[in-house]
């Protein structure tokens, strides 16, 4: 499957969303992993006096990412290994979620969903990076009513 445009493949309605900040314990080996799995373009990249990386800024797609390094836990700001998980997971929508998830599993994610139709229109793999964080990407397919996606709920 196969999307060129912006258009077709981010909803409208999710064009313009909150942009996530993560923090990881190795923000240079997270910024590696996500060019090599989820094909992300490091755009900015303040590093900290320490050699740990203080602010970066990746594109997956259209979609902008911030990272740092969680500077070992405490604080306001802690990795998800330090949690014992994660409570959010971030949606990107790109334009062929089958090779993506080949090729993230292939850099080492944890392929928790490999890609599969989901009710609400979308292609959907849910995976996990080294870092802890879980990813839902898809690829749109399909738009429904409310009406349409209450009727399909019950048969998912």
């Amino acid at each position: 499957m196969t999307m060129t445009t912006t258009d077709s493949v981010v909803p409208e309605r999710y064009r313009y969303a909150v942009v996530p900040h993560i923090m990881v314990d190795d923000a240079a080996a997270a910024i590696d992993f996500y060019q090599r799995a989820f094909g992300a373009r490091q755009d900015i990249r303040i590093d900290a006096p320490d050699g740990g990386v203080l602010h970066a800024e990746i594109s997956i797609g259209p979609s902008v990412l911030m990272l740092g390094d969680s500077g070992g836990g405490g604080g306001p700001f802690t990795a998800p290994a330090a949690l014992g998980g994660t409570s959010v997971a971030l949606h990107v929508y790109v334009p062929d979620v089958d090779a993506l998830a080949e090729r993230a599993g292939a850099a080492g994610a944890e392929i928790l969903q490999p890609p599969t139709d989901m009710f609400h229109g979308d292609r959907t793999a849910i995976l996990k990076d080294p870092s802890g964080h879980v990813w839902i990407f898809l690829t749109h397919l399909k738009d429904f009513t409310p009406e349409e996606l209450r009727r399909r709920l019950p048969a998912a």
